[in-house]
């Protein structure tokens, strides 16, 4: 599944009804809760958007209580810090609401506690499973507990019950009894109550624990070189972080050619630099951006030369467009800066200059699409004002489309920058046999209406991990595996092998399966136009032959292999688990053989 539009469905509900509003209510909180629904492109962050502020007009109809009371709903919880940030905000009953179900991490929480407003931050000390650092931080900051200190715990010696006489009611004035002889004899004290569950710090077992896993974790980062992010004041001794290389960034200039805004991240360093000289006497013969300012012409691949912080000197390239009033007057330009190419050959590699031709081609065709698409939701929410039903149903289906559209973009995109190396695999941790197994599972109906199938060969209770990204893991086999299961024929039958081998003196993981009679017809199987006979398997936009060829490209970023071998497919990576812990070749059969 490519596109989750679960987000777009909601959206487009309209809300009619104190049910109604509460079920949306609840559905807005359940998909923004997700951390996973925070990320993808500028379409998914505009979505995403809407989703804020239709939740935020939903909060007006509906009391806070209500709303508190979905909140803390049994078994539910949340990931996403924005969610938490968000609700924050809001009366006291739901911001307390929120700050006990939020679900966090330790990284999350240190992210989240500054933006909170201080009267939010009160409330996380009433949770008591928050991490060490987490209670460090809200120290740091000065949140405390808000409960008054027990009797117990005052100073007993400083104002003795024997110092204080009590007269009774009404009884005649007396001499004050004379002074005690110092220095007063002190009780010993009590002897402390020790508590099974409790160790000698006075801390449970369970916050005990916590502390022992947080100081593994600063230890871990410490030796393998990563930079202390624990929280500090400012004070001075703040360990400066590296700075990011910056590979371009947005930009608005004045009808002067001065640079008024910029993408936050290098806004102070840029903002003021002119494009162009503020004599046009001073321009140079060959300065294209001059030249295209005065005749207010669009600037493509311009060279610029930027000065200043580390961050941001060197050698870019320049795209901006004119923009201009209503009234057809030059207000400047909207463009973006890029980084040049470090190495002229690579700057003049086919691939690569096919690569951004590609990516800038797909640039100008997202605008069309997303407005064609914005346009379309429009009619078919009613948003300004009622649409016939016909009407609204063609609009429903003029927006799948163009999200369909939108997606085939996205991996266009994504294979460009892969084939170059503008991109590479998230890495993580990810088991390919219970991916495979699982996917195998999801066509597995659709093929039996056919009389086919794919029948895997592993070993029982196999667990073959990765060092990747599981989402990502995910996406590459699911293009495998489904462009086979999609040209599957009538009656065809297809045998699938998983096994860990040794290969290279590397421990693998590898998976082959035998192509359908359709593919292995094509003499190059990563330009194949085999297409589904129907849309049950869904294996993108472009068919087969493009699918494998992303997922090629997504398994040689990930270190692996997609190759062809005869009348088979063989997909190839490298195990987390050292090649000493295989079977040896003489044991292990079929696991042992090389790829």
């Amino acid at each position: 599944m490519f596109f989750d539009d679960r987000l777009a469905t909601v959206l487009r509900q309209r809300a009619s009804g104190e049910r109604g509003l509460r079920t949306q209510y609840r559905q807005l909180l359940d998909l923004l809760g997700k951390d996973r629904v925070h990320r993808g492109g500028p379409q998914h962050q505009s979505l995403v958007a809407a989703a804020w502020l239709r939740m935020d007009a939903l909060a007006e109809a509906i009391p806070a209580a209500e709303r508190a009371g979905m909140i803390r709903e049994a078994g539910w919880r949340f990931r996403s810090p924005d969610l938490a940030a968000h609700l924050a905000d809001q009366e006291p009953d739901v911001a307390i609401a929120a700050l006990s179900r939020a679900d966090l991490t330790a990284e999350d929480w240190t992210a989240l506690i500054p933006r909170l407003p201080v009267r939010a931050r009160g409330f996380l000390r009433l949770r008591r499973d928050l991490p060490v650092d987490v209670e460090a931080l809200l120290a740091q900051l000065g949140v405390h507990d808000r409960a008054l200190p027990s009797p117990e715990g005052r100073n007993a010696e400083a104002m003795p019950e024997a110092t204080i006489p009590v007269a009774p009611p009404h009884a005649a004035p007396q001499a004050p009894p004379p002074p005690a002889p110092r220095p007063r004899r002190r009780d010993p004290a009590p002897a402390p109550v020790t508590r099974p569950d409790r160790d000698e710090t006075g801390r449970s077992e369970i916050s005990a624990l916590v502390e022992r896993i947080a100081q593994f974790r600063r230890e871990r980062s410490k030796s393998a070189g990563e930079t202390d992010l624990s929280p500090r004041l400012p004070l001075g001794e703040l360990v400066e972080l590296p700075e990011r290389p910056v590979t371009g960034f947005a930009f608005t200039a004045d009808a002067a050619g001065r640079i008024e805004w910029a993408t936050p991240e290098v806004a102070a360093m840029v903002i003021g630099t002119r494009l162009v000289s503020p004599q046009p006497a001073d321009a140079a013969p060959g300065d294209s951006i001059g030249r295209a300012f005065a005749r207010r012409q669009p600037i493509t691949g311009a060279p610029f030369v930027l000065s200043g912080a580390p961050a941001i000197a060197g050698e870019w390239t320049l795209d901006a467009q004119p923009g201009f009033s209503l009234e057809g007057h030059f207000t400047g330009y909207v463009g973006r800066f890029r980084r040049a190419l470090a190495d002229p050959a690579q700057s003049q590699a086919p691939e690569a200059r096919e690569a951004d031709r590609i990516r800038q081609l797909l640039h100008e065709l997202r605008t069309p699409v997303t407005a064609v698409q914005g346009y379309a939701e429009v009619i078919q929410q009613q948003l300004f004002g009622p649409a016939p039903h016909e009407y609204r149903a063609l609009a429903a289906a003029i927006a799948a489309d163009a999200a369909h559209i939108l997606a085939g973009f996205e991996e266009l995109d994504r294979l460009a920058r892969l084939e170059t190396g503008a991109l590479g695999i998230a890495p993580g941790e990810a088991d390919l046999a219970t991916l495979v197994l699982r996917m195998l599972g999801q066509i597995a109906p659709v093929l039996e209406t056919r009389g086919a199938g794919i029948a895997l060969d592993t070993a029982a209770q196999t667990s073959l991990l990765v060092p990747c990204d599981a989402e990502d893991a995910e996406a590459m086999l699911w293009r495998l595996l489904a462009s086979i299961g999609a040209a599957c024929g009538e009656g065809e039958r297809l045998t699938a092998e998983l096994a860990p081998v040794i290969g290279q003196g590397q421990a693998l993981a590898r998976l082959s399966c035998t192509l359908p009679a359709e593919l292995a017809r094509a003499e190059d199987l990563f330009a194949a136009t085999v297409r589904p006979a129907d849309g049950m398997i869904n294996t993108g936009l472009f068919g087969a032959g493009f699918a494998l060829r992303l997922a090629r490209a997504e398994v040689r970023a990930a270190g692996g292999a997609l190759v062809r071998e005869g009348n088979a497919v063989v997909l190839t990576l490298p195990l987390l688990t050292g090649s000493d812990t295989l079977p040896s070749p003489a044991v292990g059969g079929a696991a042992a053989h090389a790829p």
